[in-house]
């Protein structure tokens, strides 16, 4: 009998208990939560609600009940070293340790790392703790740079010049806000291209790699508004994406790949988890924007949906070491997710209001995120509220099954609803043309 862990109670750990659910081999789930999750409630054996950024209450809670394996999901925890607490209980733990989440936690970690083994894909950067040669910088740049928090922020730590900021003024006010937070930061070479993403399960030694996936970040359609933790996503049944080329897809994984070892061979220690690389197509090859450390938040609904292989195993073989000895499939089908998210989401949303989910008939399709459950009835709690996920031959097919669905949620938030349609699509494709002819 397998006794797993989930850590996390948002739409990716709704993803994830609800595949591990599928699981062939006896097992019991259960889970800490920040809240409560109604579907990942009915998936499990127990659900509490409790710190779970805590590491000693989490080890607690898990020698308790005799877990076996935890899988951790948010990137808070494994800043806080939970998964080094739980190895240290004898917990085996799919999420890499203190040290190595610094590839997320990190973005000067990040980029020394590539500097320090000549791993491809990387920006001109420099790190600052003061406003001491950052103009000089941005000159060098010629006012083409990125400005990067060197910590977590919920993917909303990131301002671009001449699209979140448009003065060097400006610029230097933001880098001195990340100051007198007590933090450093980071300035990057501005790239131009289009992003993806690639996650990869790891055991250290070996990597198996997901289907491609697009995230879109801004809030509004058209990519305008301001950054979010990830509007929606969509991916192709052929695990590529419309505007990438076979050579894009190939340069990707080896970034990831040549990731893992370096990790290895700087700390020593084996890198068990999600690798996941947020990559851009330029137009003279592949860039790495960033690395996060688990699965991506809507990217897990998109690729656990299609994943044919059960996950239990691949589990079981990544904490053994053993990934090479499990072939990990995904079917040929194309994903949609889409966000619900309250109104006024990022900046000022409302909060502890009424959904309702009634009108969706097919309720396998809904994730839910960012809820509670009061007086019996389903409340939003101010971040990204549930996100619908729909599967189909085609990314326009699973787009308007997604759509269909996503309208008939009740309460006051929106979506994007331009994610994953022929408009975009094409968007993309003309983008990407055009930067690379």
């Amino acid at each position: 009998m397998y006794n797993i862990l989930v850590i996390g109670s948002g739409a990716r750990e709704h993803a994830l208990v609800k595949t591990l659910s599928l699981s062939k081999l006896d097992h019991n789930i259960f889970c800490i939560g920040s809240s409560h999750n109604p579907g990942i409630m009915e998936l499990c054996m127990e659900y509490i609600v409790g710190d779970f950024n805590n590491p000693s209450f989490v080890a607690g809670y898990a020698i308790k009940n005799n877990i076996n394996y935890a899988i951790i999901g948010p990137e808070n925890p494994l800043e806080a070293g939970l998964a080094d607490v739980l190895w240290d209980n004898n917990i085996k733990v799919i999420g890499p340790s203190k040290e190595l989440a610094m590839i997320e936690t990190s973005k000067s970690f990040t980029r020394n790392l590539q500097a320090d083994y000549k791993i491809p894909g990387a920006p001109m950067f420099k790190s600052f703790t003061s406003l001491s040669g950052v103009k000089e910088y941005f000159d060098e740049l010629n006012n083409e740079f990125v400005i990067k928090y060197d910590g977590l922020a919920g993917g909303k730590g990131v301002k671009v010049f001449g699209e979140h900021i448009i003065t060097i003024s400006d610029a230097l006010d933001y880098c001195n806000s990340l100051i007198k937070d007590g933090g450093s930061f980071v300035v990057e070479e501005k790239f131009v291209g289009e992003e993806f993403s690639l996650m990869s399960f790891c055991d250290g030694k070996n990597i198996q790699h997901m289907p491609i996936v697009q995230d879109h970040k801004r809030a509004y359609e058209n990519d305008t508004g301001p950054n979010t933790g990830g509007m929606g996503t969509y991916s192709d049944s052929d695990h590529s994406l419309p505007f990438l080329q076979a050579r894009d897809l190939e340069k990707a994984k080896k970034i990831n790949t040549l990731t893992m070892q370096a990790l290895k061979n700087k700390t020593g220690k084996d890198y068990i988890g999600i690798l996941y690389g947020g990559f851009m197509a330029v137009k003279d090859g592949i860039k790495l924007i960033e690395y996060n450390a688990r699965f991506g938040d809507p990217e897990a609904m998109n690729v656990l949906s299609i994943l044919k292989t059960d996950l239990i195993d691949i589990c079981i073989k990544m904490v053994s070491g053993d990934l090479d000895k499990i072939k990990i499939v995904f079917e040929n089908k194309a994903t949609v997710c889409k966000y619900s998210v309250p109104n006024g989401y990022p900046d000022d949303p409302v909060k502890d209001q009424l959904i309702d989910v009634s009108k969706i008939k097919n309720k396998e399709q809904i994730f839910y995120a960012s809820v509670d459950i009061k007086n019996g009835e389903l409340i939003e709690t101010g971040s990204r509220t549930l996100a619908v996920t729909s599967i189909a031959e085609t990314i326009i097919d699973a787009e308007k099954s997604a759509e269909e669905n996503i309208k008939k949620v009740k309460g006051p938030l929106f979506h994007r609803t331009d994610i994953g349609t022929q408009e975009l699509i094409d968007r993309r494709k003309a983008n990407m043309e055009k930067i690379r002819c």
